[in-house]
């Protein structure tokens, strides 16, 4: 490995470098799986949602979610608005999910699909 001046790097470097990568790629990966068991819980709560007419978005939950996370985020000594951006993308997400299940579950029985 070289740097951008064509330099060659200490081995040493080069070592603790590749270290430091796979702990971010397993963390990554770690951070994907968790992603997905929350999208999980967040598409039976759409499911929930829509087989009781109650609307999509929570603007009272996604306030006090957005509160918790920002007093996580700074006990992690992570930037409070960093975490409060990142859960306004995945609540948005989310959103849509609810959206499309709602739209789904007008014409049908249940999560089946089955016809009314």
């Amino acid at each position: 490995m070289t740097t951008s001046n064509n330099a060659p790097v200490d081995p040493a470097v080069r070592e603790e470098l590749s270290r430091l990568r796979d702990s971010i790629d397993n963390i990554d990966a770690a951070v994907v799986h968790m992603l997905a068991e929350r999208f999980k819980c967040t598409q039976q709560v759409g499911l929930l949602k829509a087989r009781h007419h109650l609307p999509p978005a929570d603007p009272a939950r996604e306030a006090e979610q957005i509160a918790r996370l920002r007093r996580l985020a700074e006990n992690a000594k992570l930037d409070p608005a960093f975490a409060e951006k990142l859960l306004n993308f995945i609540i948005a997400e989310v959103i849509r999910h609810h959206e499309r299940i709602a739209d789904h579950t007008d014409d049908t029985d249940d999560a089946t699909g089955d016809r009314r």
